[in-house]
């Protein structure tokens, strides 16, 4: 028994700890403020500014209680284990130990997901690169992938806009990711991707190598303080491809926005009537002028300090080797595993957690 009481008051010093390094009583003050402001009659004048506001008390909100909780818990425990009991007693304790541990490691690793739009729904595009047929075909695996990651996670999606290739696998395709923290955890997948392989569709079974990139951005919602001017763009409708039924193919409902200054393109015909795939096309577009933007401050910043490098089509960030011999490996971190069957069945988390904690470390 004394050995739980020693085991439950160092996950108490750590949660304390991290409770510090997040800020906690610091949070609980600004949630006055914001529920103090809120309260204020012309609060909702500045309506973009306030719908921000109110996300940001929400997600106040509940990291304050997620680590009350936590800690009462622990709390709960420690006092049970001091009151000592049987040994089916014990028994409970170490399972209500090891549940609170766990609970608090997933906290912990949340930790790293402490980005400007980390919590937000995700917005992600997948192409196909070098590789020709193969390429397009390795782009349709990793779509297959991610849904599977999705699926995981607990988190919906919605396909935008699929464009298939001539002969197999498909060109391009935009999807929605709805969930908690879809953005911070699915923009550590963001860049290249190497397959190598014996080609399916040669005759000769040669190895061959192809690309593919996945794009995220995250999902602003009608809270982007992206300005689109109607002069900015060029909007196209046209019949939708697919698998039809319900008048989807016979209606010019699909949207093309394409931004003239910078030549960035988005569809959407996933929606059936036109003036939903305008929305959804106009804040895709929405979000990747935000990141563009935030990618040029980057860019300066690292200009400044002599490290700038352009990125080029051969970076990939990882390598998915299935002949010679089986290998996934993340260029950025190392991290490896012979399992790719796993990993093309959605097994991604220890890839991503890999890169959000070398990305905390630099």
């Amino acid at each position: 028994m004394a050995d739980i009481v020693s085991r439950i008051q160092e996950l108490e010093g750590k949660i304390k700890q991290l409770e510090q390094t997040l800020r906690i009583e610091e949070k609980k003050a600004s949630i006055i403020e914001l529920e103090h402001e809120m309260q204020q009659e012309d609060f909702w004048t500045d309506r973009v500014r306030a719908t921000l506001q109110q996300r940001t008390l929400s997600r106040l909100n509940e990291t304050v209680s997620v680590w009350e909780q936590l800690a009462a818990d622990a709390r709960d425990i420690e006092e049970l284990a001091s009151a000592g009991g049987d040994t089916k007693f014990d028994q409970e304790l170490e399972q209500s130990m090891a549940r609170l541990r766990k609970r608090f490691e997933a906290l912990e690793f949340q930790t790293l997901l402490s980005g400007t739009h980390d919590s937000a729904n995700a917005l992600c595009a997948i192409h196909a690169g070098t590789g020709g047929v193969d390429a397009m075909d390795w782009a349709e695996i990793l779509l297959r992938m991610y849904l599977r990651f999705c699926e995981r996670m607990g988190w919906r999606v919605r396909i935008i806009d699929k464009l298939p290739g001539a002969e197999a696998g498909i060109k391009s395709a935009t999807f929605e990711v709805i969930g908690s923290y879809a953005y911070g955890y699915l923009k550590a997948e963001n860049g290249v991707h190497r397959l190598v392989r014996i080609s399916p569709f040669d005759a000769e079974k040669m190895r061959h190598t192809s690309f593919a990139l996945f794009e995220v951005i995250p999902d602003l919602g009608e809270v982007s303080q992206i300005q689109i001017k109607p002069e900015d763009i060029k909007i196209d409708v046209f019949r939708a491809g697919g698998h039809g039924g319900q008048s989807v193919n016979t209606t010019d409902s699909a949207v093309r926005v394409t931004h003239l200054a910078t030549g960035i393109v988005v569809t959407c015909q996933n929606e059936r009537s036109q003036l939903q795939n305008k929305e959804t096309a106009l804040r895709y577009l929405a979000g990747k002028l935000h990141k563009l933007e935030e990618e040029k401050m980057e860019s300066e910043k690292k200009k400044l300090r002599g490290e700038y490098s352009e990125a080029a089509w051969g970076n990939q960030i990882r390598s998915y080797v299935i002949n010679p011999y089986k290998l996934v490996k993340d260029h950025r971190t190392n991290h490896e595993t012979s399992s790719v069957t796993d990993v093309l069945d959605g097994d991604l988390l220890p890839f991503i957690e890999e890169y959000l904690r070398a990305t905390v470390k630099a």
